[in-house]
Order: C-alpha cells, then sequence, then structure tokens
C-alpha cells in the first residue's frame, strides 16, 4: 500500500500504519500471511558486514513473529497485540536456499513455542540437506518444555542459545513480570548446558542496585562458566514499563535508550552505579581469559581471518574502549539532539488509579486467541505460566 501511495501520489497517510509528520491517519495492520514476504536478499550490499559473536558472516531470518507473554519491559508483545504468527516450513526452506552464509540468527522472539511447528522446520530443512549453523533466543519454561526440539535443532546445526533469565532472584522476575520460577529458570539452564550449545545468558541490572546487589549478581556470574550479559533497565517507549516510568525519567535523550545507560534514577550515584556495572561487565569477560580460552578463541580468529572475515577479530579489541565508566557519564553530559515525546498526560481523579491495561499498550489490535498460530495445550501453558503458575 505505501508503495501504490508513493507511485499514485495520493496522500500517505491515509496508509495504515504510515508515520507521518501529521501523525494522523489508520492504525497499522496485520499482512493476510507472513509467507508472503519473502526477502529479497539479492539486494543486501555488505552481507559479509553482518556478523554476531564467531557466526561471521552471518545472516538472519524469521520462524515465527510476536511473543504471546507480557514482560513489563518488553516492547513485542506491546507491537503485535500478544499475537503469535507462524511461516510455514516451505517458505523457511525456500528462504534458506538463497542464504550464502553458513552462520543463521535466528531472531524469532523466543524460538520454538510451538512444539509441532518447530519439529516440522526441522524436518523439512534436514530433508532438504540445508546445512548451517544457528544462533537463537528463547525462555527457560519453553526450552524446558519442548526438549525434543531443541535435541533435534542441536542435531541441525544450532550452536549458539541465549537465555533470558533477566534475573537471579524471585524479586526480580516479578518486577519484570518474567513468570517462570527461579527454579525452573536454573533448571533450563542446566538443560541448555547439556546440549552441548555455547550458552549466553541475559540478566537486567536495575537502577535501583546498590553495591551489594552488584557483589552478589557480579559473584553469580562468575560462577557460571556461560557468558552472562548485563544489560540495563531502559523504559521503551510503548512498554508497559515507560508508562509506569515515565514521569521518573532522567533524560530523554535517544542515544541513553541502549540499555547499556541508566535514564531513570539511580539508588548509587549515578558514576558509582557505572562504575559497579562496569566493574562487573569487565569481570565477567575477563573469567574466560584464560589459556584454554584464549587458544580456542585464537583457532577461530585465525580459521575467519583465512576466510577474509574480520568482524569477530575486530569486536574483541573494543572491549576495552565499550566497557568505560567515564564514557557512559560522559555520554549523559553531550547535548542532546533528539528527546524521546512523553506520552499523553495521565487522567485526574479515580481513573488516574486504574492500573495500567495491556490492551492500551498495543500498536496492532489485538485478535485474542484468533491471532495465536499455536494449539490448545500451547495455548494453556501460555495461559498458565502468564498466570505465575509452574508449567
Amino acid at each position: 500500500p505505501l508503495l501504490a501511495a508513493i507511485e499514485a501520489g495520493t496522500d500517505l497517510a491515509a496508509v495504515p500504519g504510515a508515520v507521518t509528520a501529521s501523525g494522523e491517519g489508520p492504525p497499522p495492520s496485520f499482512v493476510h500471511s507472513l509467507d508472503e514476504l519473502l526477502p529479497a536478499r539479492d539486494l543486501l550490499r555488505h552481507r559479509r558486514k553482518y556478523f554476531i559473536g564467531v557466526l561471521d558472516p552471518c545472516a538472519s531470518i524469521e520462524f515465527s513473529r510476536g511473543c504471546p507473554w507480557d514482560c513489563s519491559f518488553c516492547s513485542a508483545w506491546t507491537f503485535y497485540g500478544r499475537s503469535y504468527r507462524l511461516l510455514s516450513p516451505e517458505r523457511v526452506v525456500e528462504d534458506l536456499r538463497q542464504i550464502r552464509e553458513r552462520g543463521i540468527f535466528i531472531v524469532d522472539d523466543v524460538a520454538f513455542v510451538h512444539e509441532r511447528h518447530g519439529m516440522e522446520l526441522g524436518e523439512a530443512i534436514a530433508q532438504a540437506g540445508i546445512k548451517k549453523r544457528y544462533y537463537l533466543e528463547t525462555r527457560g519454561d519453553v526450552l524446558l518444555r519442548n526438549k525434543d526440539v531443541f535435541r533435534f535443532w542441536k542435531e541441525l546445526g544450532v550452536a549458539y542459545m541465549f537465555l533470558g533469565l533477566e534475573a537471579i532472584d524471585e524479586d526480580g522476575l516479578k518486577k519484570y513480570r518474567k513468570r517462570v520460577p527461579l527454579g525452573r529458570n536454573f533448571e533450563a539452564l542446566e538443560f541448555a548446558r547439556s546440549l552441548g550449545v555455547h550458552v549466553a545468558v541475559n540478566l537486567i541490572a536495575d537502577p535501583d542496585w546498590d553495591r551489594e546487589r552488584f557483589r552478589i549478581v557480579r559473584d553469580w556470574c562468575l560462577e557460571q562458566p556461560e557468558i552472562v550479559n548485563i544489560s540495563v533497565n531502559t523504559p521503551y517507549p510503548g512498554t508497559e514499563s515507560w508508562l509506569t516510568e515515565e514521569r521518573r525519567l532522567q533524560s530523554r535523550d535517544y542515544r541513553l535508550f541502549d540499555i547499556q545507560h541508566a535514564v531513570l534514577p539511580t539508588r548509587l550515584p549515578l558514576h558509582e552505579f557505572y562504575e559497579e556495572l562496569v566493574t562487573t561487565q569487565r569481570a565477567i569477560y575477563r573469567k574466560h581469559i584464560d589459556w584454554h580460552d584464549i587458544r580456542g578463541v585464537a583457532g577461530i580468529s585465525a580459521r575467519l581471518l583465512m576466510r577474509g572475515q574480520t568482524n569477530f577479530v575486530k569486536s574483541l579489541f573494543k572491549l576495552n574502549s565499550v566497557y568505560r565508566p567515564e564514557v557512559l557519564l560522559a555520554d549523559h553530559m553531550k547535548p542532546v539532539k533528539y528527546e524521546i515525546p512523553l506520552p499523553p498526560p495521565a487522567p485526574s481523579g479515580e481513573s488516574a488509579k486504574v492500573p495500567v491495561g495491556g490492551r492500551s499498550l498495543y500498536v496492532h489490535a489485538p485478535r485474542g486467541r484468533a491471532g495465536r498460530a499455536i494449539d490448545a495445550a500451547t495455548e494453556r501453558f501460555v495461559d498458565e505460566t502468564r498466570m505465575g503458575a509452574t508449567p
């Protein structure tokens, strides 16, 4: 519709979902079928510049779109109205055949929520004889529920898995409405290790952390064999966190909304918060700098360089420049070019006390159960976990 409107010279504001200076127009609508969206990969330039970790070069692919959960910090479910749509195995195989890169980043918000779909995809790829190395992201409860799917995909080439644990205490999980019991998260981590894949874990650093909390998290991270990524709790516009926290924002500078800067008030003085954050991040990465790891990285780097791939090697030399508290602090002092606008003022009176409703956050209008391409058993699983029950 957008290209047709441009070609015809008609009003772009009339195109559903188009963002224009007037700020007016109909809301976005869903495409009829994700299978209609075959990427034009032949138009990509600089394909060898894309990488993730040691998957260098790396292409991305989508097996599903959306997320049926509703974590308070996340924008995926607010954007897609808690819908969950699937691509057909035939369409995925067709797309994979176009990809020259051996490394594949599966960009699904939560990989393999639907067990049958995950198995059907894998079987189609295996029958097509496609050999790739995959990186995926998923939830702990999904990993434990669909163990056979992830075992099968390990055989197909999954080499890297990103687990969003978000917190190592029940209070943190409750705050982020992750709704995976702490014990289940740790059980999922153990299962991921048993698959023999490289596992990365994400934790969210809350601005309310003090030195003792940083120390506890740091000690836990150093006990784990995995690389643990520490991101700063950032209320992205459109999320539930944004609507509940936006009045406390210390900055609306777009550049600081990168999950590495604190835009909410910190319990510690800001410079001390960044010192603790960077100390923790550096400690996590330095634990991997021993003879065994250095030898492994050297071998990987040599193989990549022999193929003319330099992205991963260059990234190794940027770690010290990235993890510097003085740089993070200095970013707050730079002139602000673009600010994120605040949402409309909250209503006054009794209505102002009403909690934020999930449906009021949706960008795409929700379609309820019909918008989630999952079977009845998976829908029950999602509902049970959203209600806080242990699956």
